[in-house]
């Protein structure tokens, strides 16, 4: 019975809002050719649960998926398609392709310097998780992403996306990801500690020593500020020149009140 409640809820908040749609920053024609095998692609999400994890994130970033390349999506009979893999809190680890998000604000962070072995190597590990859903038994997951913005400290979010089921990658897209690269022990965000190195000749020097922080705490905006991910922008990808834009003379009209 909480299962079929937990469903009900789930395809509830997954459900999109047109007024909260956000203006897409660049075009499907721009995006393809700029995204590579390993990227992931952030989507401003405009659905009840988007609202809830970007309060609890504090960021623009509701959504993460993984960019695998063109591969053949279940029930399609045509050709490959640009496709990403990513974590739906209703229908589980699933294939779409890059055009589901044609007309949402995204934004492209790729990880710097991994060799196509280990691309192939965090692709199928993403890719053996497909068909996983969620155990919506426990609804607590979902009931906290009613209250569009919960009186909850500023340093207990990010521990708020883990609650409710005890499995946190149940609760957010990003944590399958955020596994996937601690498979090929890609940095995203590590917490970093310093120790003072033991050696006469160097008195100020120091080592840093990278901790693998828990998958369950990653969020999508985690990808968008790490140092080790570049940002990529598709306009500027394709050859941006600033001397062929074309100006309207025409002044814009003023809001309205």
């Amino acid at each position: 019975m909480m299962q079929s409640i937990g469903r009900m809820m789930a395809a509830y908040l997954s459900r999109g809002n047109p007024k909260n749609q956000s203006v897409e920053t660049s075009a499907l024609v721009a995006v393809l050719p700029a995204l590579k095998r390993a990227d992931v692609l952030l989507v401003e999400g405009n659905s009840k649960i988007s609202q809830g994890i970007k309060y609890l994130t504090q960021s623009t970033w509701s959504h993460a998926a993984l960019y695998i390349g063109d591969t053949l999506l279940p029930g399609s009979q045509g050709s490959p398609t640009p496709a990403l893999i990513e974590a739906d809190v209703h229908d589980g680890v699933r294939l779409v392709p890059v055009s589901r998000y044609a007309s949402f604000h995204t934004r492209i962070c790729r990880p710097v310097g991994l060799s196509d072995d280990d691309v192939d190597r965090l692709i199928a590990y993403a890719m053996q998780h497909l068909g996983h859903q969620y155990d919506l038994k426990n609804i607590i997951d979902l009931v906290r992403y009613l209250l569009p913005t919960p009186p909850v400290p500023q340093h207990w979010r990010r521990r708020m996306i883990a609650l409710g089921s005890g499995d946190p990658t149940r609760a957010i897209c990003s944590s399958l990801i955020a596994k996937a690269f601690q498979h090929v022990h890609y940095p995203i965000l590590p917490e970093i500690e310093h120790i003072d190195r033991q050696d006469p000749r160097c008195i100020r020097c120091r080592d840093e020593i990278l901790h693998i922080r828990h998958h369950s705490l990653f969020t999508p905006r985690d990808f968008d500020v790490s140092p080790f991910f570049q940002i990529i922008k598709p306009r500027i990808a394709a050859g941006f020149d600033p001397y062929r834009i074309t100006w309207s003379h025409e002044p814009s009209a003023a809001p309205r009140e």
